[in-house]
């Protein structure tokens, strides 16, 4: 079992999804509100490791999904000041255990890193924000 940092968009169904496989596996959960936190670009960069910087990005957001932004084209320093600027920008959910740090939820990625009772996923890939509406 591990102590997760959470931070999600309030209200979100995808992160509520994930926060619901990750407490059927165990582990426990501190949840703290993405959009009000005071982030800095050092901070944030903790998050995203060697990742391309595309993978940063929300890909539900309204900017991101109408090609206004081409997060393929954006170098990290520009990144991460739109992120801290407008965090809803930033890939979800953002997670927390002791000192390491991940970005998004890949069920496997994060399976490896902490472990998921697989059987508690279900047939939706959760990494994916099941609103009607972009960018929600």
């Amino acid at each position: 079992m591990a102590r997760i940092i959470f931070w999600e968009k309030p209200g979100c169904k995808g992160n509520t999804r994930q926060k619901e496989i990750l407490l059927a596996s165990g582990h426990e959960l501190e949840v703290l509100d993405l959009l009000s936190e005071p982030w800095t670009q050092e901070t944030l960069a903790k998050f995203f490791g060697e990742r391309p910087v595309a993978e940063w990005f929300n890909p539900s957001n309204p900017r991101v999904k109408s090609g206004e932004l081409d997060p393929a084209a954006i170098g990290a320093g520009e990144a991460l000041t739109m992120m801290v600027a407008e965090p809803l920008l930033i890939v979800r959910p953002l997670m927390q255990v002791g000192q390491e740090r991940l970005a998004g939820f890949e069920v496997q990625q994060v399976h490896n890193w902490i472990g998921l009772a697989l059987d508690s996923v279900g047939p939706r890939d959760p990494k994916n924000c099941p609103c009607v509406t972009a960018g929600r």
